[in-house]
């Protein structure tokens, strides 16, 4: 396959998904609407909703048009390589969680070894079925399993910051990507409108707040006042129906009155002052702030523990959970790690392509 008919497949892979998001009858609408309502029997946190969300997100970025902006900022895909096999352990958090590290490998037409989490391991195999079914050359460069991977030439792993030094000792020898615990954070200057609030509760909501991308902590000025938030976020509070996040919740309100410290209630969320950017589930940690500068270079001072900055001179309230392809996880660009392993010479070839001059 060359890159054309690569982009052409997933592109075909999108707009499949996007129909029978949208009730269309498909050949494969029937088995992955099953899917979508059965997930949450083997994982609870996996609701159909957080899965059509997840499937959305990733339906919507593959798009004809989406994959060749994309592709065409590496010219260095079109050139002759060899081919790599990149083994991938992907993280169960959110539904779907290892697909854009899936997508990455394939597109650059290299050989997928992945390890699938127990906690997400039939809606990846299902997609990659799909795929193969679209255009069979996927069938030998797909290698799914929940075994212990072996036989690959790079590796990309994401797990905890406990996992990853699991990690770097396994895979420290391999060319590799490594993710550790992030979380994204919220500037709040004063000023949101109800509708940015309401925006800013999916941000912290959706997925129950287990993504990287959830907003965990927001910044807010002192003397601010929470009434028009909370109020923003009402639509949120049949959160408490599903009974693990009930139970995070009745466990952590206990824990703060056990130890008599202060937070906010609003029935659904609690909210507390902590300096700490990573909140227990069902708890939004929040700090308040005199100058926006500071809160600017307190966070840059934590950059590598953050994945989003959400706000109005940042990632827009409520798009953290609709990363564009170009957006990479941590910041480090997955096409160009498999470039660098892949063609001859690829940082000489991108500088004469960034330098022409030269």
């Amino acid at each position: 396959m060359n890159l054309s008919e690569r982009i052409e497949a997933f592109s075909e892979l999108g707009e499949l998904l996007r129909n029978t998001l949208a009730g269309k009858p498909t050949k494969y609408s029937s088995n992955l609407t099953q899917l979508i309502e059965t997930q949450h029997l083997k994982n609870q946190w996996f609701t159909p909703d957080n899965v059509r969300m997840a499937i959305k997100a990733i339906a919507d970025e593959m798009t004809l048009e989406n994959l060749t902006k994309w592709t065409n900022a590496y010219p260095a895909l079109k050139l002759p390589c060899r081919q790599i096999r990149v083994g991938i352990i992907m993280a169960g958090n959110i539904p779907l969680a290892g697909f854009h590290d899936f997508l990455s490998v394939l597109i650059t037409g290299n050989n997928l070894v992945a390890k699938t989490s127990q906690k997400d391991a039939e809606l990846i195999v299902f997609l990659s079925e799909i795929l193969c079914d679209i255009n069979h050359g996927f069938a030998d460069k797909i290698k799914l399993s929940q075994e212990t991977l072996s036989d690959f030439d790079a590796i990309i792993a994401t797990g905890s910051d406990n996992s990853s030094r699991y990690f770097e000792y396994y895979f420290g020898r391999y060319p590799n990507i490594i993710r550790k615990n992030r979380n994204s954070v919220a500037i709040i200057g004063g000023s949101e409108t109800d509708e940015e609030l309401q925006n800013l509760g999916t941000d912290i909501f959706s997925y129950f707040g287990l993504g990287c991308r959830n907003v965990s902590k927001i910044y807010v000025p002192e003397g601010y006042d929470f009434t028009n938030m909370i109020r923003s976020w009402n639509s949120f509070a049949g959160i408490m129906n599903h009974n693990k996040y009930a139970n995070n919740y009745d466990f952590n309100k206990a824990v703060f009155l056990v130890n008599k410290e202060k937070f906010m209630d609003t029935g659904y969320l609690l909210l507390k002052e902590n300096n700490a950017l990573s909140s227990p589930v069902a708890v939004l940690y929040y700090e308040l702030y005199k100058s926006v500068d500071k809160v600017n270079g307190q966070i840059e001072n934590l950059k590598e523990k953050i994945q989003c900055k959400v706000g109005r001179n940042f990632i827009p309230f409520g798009k953290t959970q609709s990363p564009q392809l170009w957006d990479y996880a941590d910041g480090i660009d997955t096409i160009e790690f498999i470039l660098k392993k892949i063609v001859p010479e690829y940082c000489k070839i991108k500088n004469i392509i960034l330098h022409p001059s030269n």
